[in-house]
């Protein structure tokens, strides 16, 4: 009761003009504190402006940062998992809905005249994006979506298990080389896909970047050459080659392993074993006759284009080879001798981590594949067969891949 009775009383004093004027003031004061607020939001986009062409300003210098980390990063296998790559994607696109629900308040804000001024402050805005959201991208992996994508400046052209994927894996690890994981088959069966199809599959590049692909098949399609020669007459062509008996052998392998049913490598091999007569139309043994393939790529492209890896020192030195590969590339000598550890049950080099002692990462379970047990006789046979066409690919090539030495060690291999 005393306190109705005292808030009465003070009403009946003050007179009611008073508390109205007070009322009106607090209003006044209040609405002029929003609208400063208010201007300074607006002020983003230019202050952010400044900003944004003082990062332009230093692209340059980005660059050569970037270039920087590329290249420390690279002397381990820097790689990540599919959970981090996924975190990491969900990261940069939160960031981008973040900026362009800002930019898009701004907006609405902002007065409706189309002016020239207004045109400039969205385009500003839009480009400020952009950038933000590259950047965003870059801190997150490097040159996981930034850059642009380019068709190949060197593929693997084959051969078919000859160690195509060993040397691809192995090449990845170099921070200036970008290739696709999968065989395109592009120039074999896609062809007419175009080549904005064949472009959009390749991974974006930064400059200095080389483009790499491999599918073996190419080095056996007739019209492979051409198309390839009418995409970039100087491009360069990497080809692994290996025994062909063994890897004629292993090739039967692996279709062994899909297809169970298929008769055994003698019975193909032969069009008449009581005769000797070896069937070269069989496609396992007609990839090993080199010679034969490398006269078509020869006719539009010269030795000097062209690399010849071979499968068997790949194994056993396969630092060695990657240096030699590193210089045909016109690459920096980075992976090397510490990137790899011989595995001794599958038989062939596992690449690892120089910096650390973690598990070596191995190719897949379809490498290394235990073969069949091959008649001697006709491993004997077959080695007669390839032998004038190892000599003229020898001729061709300049080098001596020394298959006819190994002679009765092939026959008793057992590992892919």
């Amino acid at each position: 009761m005393a306190f109705w009775s005292s808030t009465s009383i003070f009403t009946s004093k003050v007179p009611r003009k008073i508390l109205f004027m007070f009322t009106l003031s607090l209003s006044v004061t209040y609405l002029f504190y929003s609208l400063m607020s208010c201007y300074n939001s607006l002020q983003f986009p230019l202050q952010e402006n400044y900003a944004y062409q003082g990062r332009l300003v230093t692209e340059e210098t980005t660059f050569v940062t970037l270039r920087e980390k590329l290249y420390s990063a690279s002397q381990g296998l820097t790689e990540f998992t599919e959970a981090e790559r996924t975190t990491a994607v969900s990261t940069v696109k939160d960031h981008a809905e973040a900026e362009q629900r800002t930019v898009e308040w701004i907006r609405t804000q902002a007065s409706p005249t189309k002016s020239a001024t207004g045109y400039h402050n969205t385009a500003v805005e839009k480009e400020h994006q952009e950038f933000s959201t590259t950047d965003s991208e870059l801190r997150v992996n490097c040159t996981m979506d930034y850059g642009e994508k380019k068709l190949p400046q060197a593929i693997i052209i084959g051969v078919k298990k000859g160690g195509t994927r060993a040397l691809l894996e192995a090449l990845r690890v170099h921070p200036d080389v970008r290739a696709v994981g999968n065989e395109p088959h592009f120039f074999d069966r896609n062809y007419e896909k175009g080549l904005d199809w064949y472009r959009d599959l390749m991974p974006s590049t930064l400059e200095g970047q080389i483009t790499m692909e491999k599918t073996p098949s190419y080095f056996v399609t007739n019209h492979a050459p051409k198309r390839i020669h009418s995409m970039a007459r100087d491009i360069k062509l990497i080809i692994v080659v290996r025994n062909p008996v063994t890897r004629a052998i292993s090739d039967y392998t692996q279709t062994l392993s899909k297809k169970p049913e298929i008769p055994t490598f003698e019975v193909l091999a032969f069009k008449n074993r009581t005769l000797g007569l070896i069937d070269a139309s069989w496609s396992a043994l007609r990839i090993g006759i080199y010679a034969l393939h490398l006269e078509s790529w020869m006719q539009y492209f010269p030795l000097s284009q062209m690399h010849f890896v071979s499968g068997e020192r790949l194994i056993v030195d396969p630092a060695g080879e990657m240096a030699k590969v590193q210089d045909f590339l016109g690459l920096k000598r980075i992976v090397t001798d510490k990137h790899f550890y011989f595995n001794k049950t599958k038989g062939f080099p596992c690449l690892k981590k120089p910096e650390d002692s973690s598990t070596p990462r191995c190719l897949g379970k379809s490498k290394g594949r235990t073969h069949p047990k091959i008649d001697p006789d006709v491993i004997r046979r077959l080695h007669k067969f390839y032998k004038p066409f190892n000599m003229m690919f020898y001729q061709m090539t300049g080098q001596n891949f020394e298959w006819e030495l190994e002679g009765d060690n092939e026959s008793r291999s057992s590992q892919d």
